[in-house]
């Protein structure tokens, strides 16, 4: 008899009651994402699957009480990309599965638009070590535009072939090229063609109308990049599942949640996109979007539906979302069902705890000595010009989409200076990939920064070196010092660094301990506002300055981008 035919047998006789189940949780309450009722039940679970429910007499070789507790389907984040958390997956795993997260949908896009390939070969090896039930979405745009920049990468449509039919690959992830999709590009379109009748994901900042149709036309079947209810609902109306995302910079839940109803949540998921070690050590994970969503006025049906069940079926995973015979056991114990109070955690049917987190096989980090960016000096930081009118990047915390300013800059010998007053500093971007040693030089404003420089190895999406600063002399020494340290984030003043960590895994990740990354954050963000640095986490909004697919004004290593107009600004 198969192995597989031996299960069966065991989960349909513990099902019926004529067996015991492997475990079982009495005494507990679980949510009906059906009806919305309470149901007092036990949980029988076999193998990974849940095996029976609406009864209280079930027997398991290994008992549960789950008295005062509310059962819950496991979590499914729909979207984010794990090098943002600057941990490997398995810390990643470590840090948010303990939180809920049983399902996680990434896409490891940073890692190749450093490395290629080799970053699917490395995420996919990971996710076989995991009790998170981790997928890997292909990558669709590396690197993110052809003309605007400099990648460490090209992955075309015949590069993701091998890796689609991997059973822990889903499809293919966020299209960010929309004007490739609507320009005809022809191999935006041979990507769209390979995926054809498989999930892809899309990515669509503010289109509407008919270039929203035709996007949709492409086969787009899901969107994360909605900032307004309007935006949001007309993307559901046109068949997307639009996930609302509130992540450590994106924060768009407070927009979007009026959209949220027990009408709406069968078309609606949660993302993070992405939740930095910070916010999650002091507000929490996908938690902290459950319990504000309610907070907010979502009913609990709805918030816990769009949590699991709706985002599962969205993505194709039909086997998971409801605490329900036949369904995988991925369950979240809860001391509070609207404060999102997490107690414990089953993944796959095994109670998460450290010894399930000990027993993984470990995974060989990759991407070392990827940061290959050429030494610098304060003179790689001038910012010559026509005169002293000049666009300025316009920083709005809390979100990835920039204003373009066009200030007087104070201009001397053709060079445009830096401008505390208007609050304008410079910042530039610095090839680090070895190719060509470009730097791109403009100016931000909206940082507070009054003294000193912040460099990251982390900018989304090419990943060159950015750096934000009121003095050339400390951009250097910031720049300088992630060359040495295999990239990371430093916070430099008066020539010396102040504050750094080191990201050496592809100069995304760290490997450290969740709970070393978090302290070493909070040293940065101190470090970050002694300079008068005013943004909540500046890091975060430094690393999405030089991503040329966010309206309205960027900058990379080739200058200034016009994101509207999809072109380099004349200097």
């Amino acid at each position: 008899m198969s192995e597989t035919m031996e299960f069966l047998k065991r989960a349909i006789d513990a099902g019926q009651g004529s067996a015991p189940a492997d475990l079982v949780l009495k005494n507990g309450r679980f949510l009906d994402l059906v009806t919305g009722e309470f149901v007092a039940s036990d949980v029988a679970v076999v193998g990974d699957r849940i095996a029976g429910t609406f009864s209280t007499d079930y027997r398991g070789a290994r008992e549960i009480d789950a008295s005062g507790k509310v059962i819950v389907p496991g979590f499914v984040d729909t979207h984010f990309h794990v090098e943002s958390s600057l941990m490997p997956p398995q810390e990643f795993e470590r840090c948010v599965l303990p939180r809920g997260v049983t399902t996680g949908i990434c896409d490891p896009h940073e890692m190749a638009n450093v490395l290629g390939t080799p970053a699917f070969d490395w995420f996919l090896a990971n996710a076989e070590t995991m009790a998170m039930d981790l997928y890997v979405q292909l990558s669709s745009c590396v690197p993110a535009t052809d003309h605007l920049e400099t990648s460490g990468a090209r992955i075309a449509a015949a590069d993701l072939t091998p890796f689609m039919d991997h059973p822990k690959t889903l499809g293919l992830a966020e299209f960010m090229n929309f004007p490739g999709v609507l320009g005809h590009d022809e191999g935006a379109l041979a990507k769209l063609e390979l995926f054809r009748g498989r999930h892809i994901d899309g990515h669509a900042p503010l289109l509407r109308g008919k270039a929203l149709n035709g996007y949709i036309a492409a086969g787009i079947r899901t969107e994360h990049e909605a900032t307004t209810a309007d935006e949001a609902m007309e993307k559901l109306r046109k068949g997307m599942t639009v996930l609302i995302r509130e992540g450590s910079v994106s924060k768009d839940l407070h927009a979007l949640s009026s959209v949220l109803t027990e009408r709406t949540s069968p078309f609606l998921a949660f993302c993070t996109d992405d939740r930095n070690p910070l916010d999650i050590a002091e507000e929490g994970h996908f938690d902290f979007i459950i319990r504000t969503a309610i907070g907010l006025g979502a009913p609990p049906l709805a918030a816990y539906r769009a949590a699991s069940w709706s985002a599962a079926r969205a993505f194709g995973l039909r086997d998971r979302g409801l605490v329900a015979p036949g369904m995988r056991a991925d369950l979240v114990l809860l001391d509070d069902l609207d404060d999102c109070r997490v107690a414990s955690v089953i993944a796959g049917g095994r109670i998460v705890d450290d010894a399930l987190f000990a027993a993984r096989i470990p995974v060989e980090p990759i991407g070392r000595d990827s940061v290959k960016a050429r030494r610098v000096s304060a003179d790689d930081f001038r910012a010559p010009g026509s005169g002293p009118s000049t666009p300025v990047i316009g920083v709005v915390p809390g979100k990835i989409i920039t204003l373009r300013h066009d200030m007087q800059l104070p201009y001397d010998n053709g060079e445009r200076r830096v401008d505390l007053s208007q609050d304008a500093v410079k910042v530039a971007v610095v090839e680090r990939h070895g190719v060509n040693g470009n730097v791109g030089v403009g100016f931000v404003h909206g940082f507070g920064m009054q003294r000193g420089a912040i460099a990251s190895s982390v900018g989304h999406d090419s990943h060159n070196i950015t750096v934000v600063g009121a003095s050339e002399a400390d951009m250097a020494v910031a720049v300088n010092a992630l060359g040495e340290m295999e990239g990371g984030f430093v916070v430099a003043e008066g020539g010396r660094v102040l504050a750094s960590i080191a990201l050496p895994v592809a100069g995304l990740m760290s490997l450290q301990p969740y709970e070393a990354i978090t302290a070493t954050l909070l040293e940065l963000r101190s470090a970050a506002k002694s300079l008068g640095v005013v943004l909540p986490e500046p890091f975060l909004q430094v690393a999405f300055l030089p991503l040329p697919v966010i309206p309205h004004l960027k900058i990379t290593d080739r200058g200034l981008v016009d994101v509207d107009r999809f072109e380099l600004v004349a200097a």
